[in-house]
């Protein structure tokens, strides 16, 4: 099977970080684009908005009649109290999401974002059950605890058998990219945060445990997770196979902190002792960043709105190594990479362009 020309496509998620960069690679390769969500607007343009609840399968039917999508990128997820309700709850988006495309049949792929909870562990059960060595294959067994990450991957598998498209799951690690309304980002989080400190004059102290510092990590840049699921989604040899995605280099937070802070001219202060979490250090951050955003004449003064306390925190404070194998989709053709520093400097670069971020 050759790659798909463009037809159309169909984003669930499609004002996420990763949803949007499909969105605008999509249409910019040429395809008719829908972009799914809860909103009425959407950031990218050329897009077609369909708004609907994930979790209402009358009105989801209703939404999508008529766009009958060729191929579907599912990167939507809604945090839950409890691992059982994560998994209630994220796989009725994907079994209503197919139910609704099932009338039309028209659907030939569905790639879903899942990430590197596959290997670790659930949120309620974080690092506790590890059994891989790192770097983490995808042949690796699952867990033995719930999760998920597994619940989805089997909803797709039964949608797939139902309804006869191919699949694809892309296993992301921690990702750097340009989102506009969307604060689960690490690259903006730590810009935030940079920017704090340095208008404020406070120290721009790494956040997270000894492990993360000293030890080897990788990322994923939102623009070559895109490629990758466009990638599997358009190409044979991605067809039913799961993927890790992440940029290619390795490194340590103790060689790119400081390349982090030469960007905003403050001094980096590493590891000392124990983890300092931001989500314990920014009660002031509100009421600073309004601050910032009128002397810079910034278009967002909520930091709720631009940071992620908590998701950078948990990134940062793993105390465990955590890197991925990229071998199994190079041998299949996707041979796409991205040198993390150079990926952390261009996005910062676009939230200063979209001042969101000052110069």
């Amino acid at each position: 099977m050759a790659a798909r020309s463009p037809g159309t496509a169909l984003v669930v998620g499609a004002t996420g970080i990763s949803g949007q960069t499909i969105c605008r690679r999509l249409v910019d390769a040429g395809w008719r684009t829908y972009g799914l969500s809860r909103k009425t607007e959407l950031p990218v343009d050329g897009v077609t908005p369909v708004t609907a609840d994930l979790l209402d399968a009358d009105a989801l039917r209703e939404a999508l009649r008529g766009t009958a999508p060729d191929l579907v990128f599912f990167t939507a997820w809604m945090m839950q109290d409890s691992e059982a309700e994560n998994i209630e709850v994220n796989t009725a988006t994907l079994r209503n999401t197919f139910d609704a495309l099932a009338p039309e049949n028209s659907v030939k792929h569905v790639a879903l974002m899942t990430g590197l909870k596959h290997y670790l562990g659930p949120f309620d059960a974080y690092g506790a059950a590890v059994t891989a060595e790192t770097p983490f294959h995808e042949s690796e067994e699952r867990l033995d605890t719930p999760n998920f990450y597994y619940a989805q991957e089997d909803e797709l598998f039964s949608g797939a058998e139902r309804l006869g498209f191919t699949w694809s799951v892309h296993r992301a690690h921690t990702i750097f990219g340009f989102a506009v309304g969307n604060a689960m980002n690490m690259a903006l989080t730590l810009s935030v945060y940079a920017t704090l400190c340095k208008e404020t004059g406070e120290p721009f102290v790494f956040p997270g445990s000894e492990t993360q510092w000293n030890g080897l990590t990788d990322v994923t840049d939102a623009d070559l997770l895109a490629e990758q699921m466009i990638w599997a989604a358009t190409n044979e040899n991605g067809a039913d196979e799961p993927f890790n995605v992440a940029n290619g280099d390795v490194f340590r937070w103790r060689w790119l902190w400081p390349r982090i802070a030469d960007h905003f001219g403050i001094e980096p202060v590493g590891f000392d002792t124990e983890p300092r979490p931001l989500a314990t250090r920014m009660d002031d951050a509100p009421d600073a960043w309004r601050r910032i955003a009128e002397k810079y004449d910034l278009v967002e003064s909520d930091v709720t709105r631009l940071a992620s306390w908590w998701h950078t925190d948990g990134d940062l404070g793993r105390d465990m190594e955590c890197l991925t194998d990229m071998t199994k989709s190079r041998k299949a053709g996707f041979l796409g990479f991205r040198s993390t520093s150079e990926s952390f400097a261009e996005n910062l670069a676009r939230y200063r362009d979209a001042r969101i971020i000052p110069r």
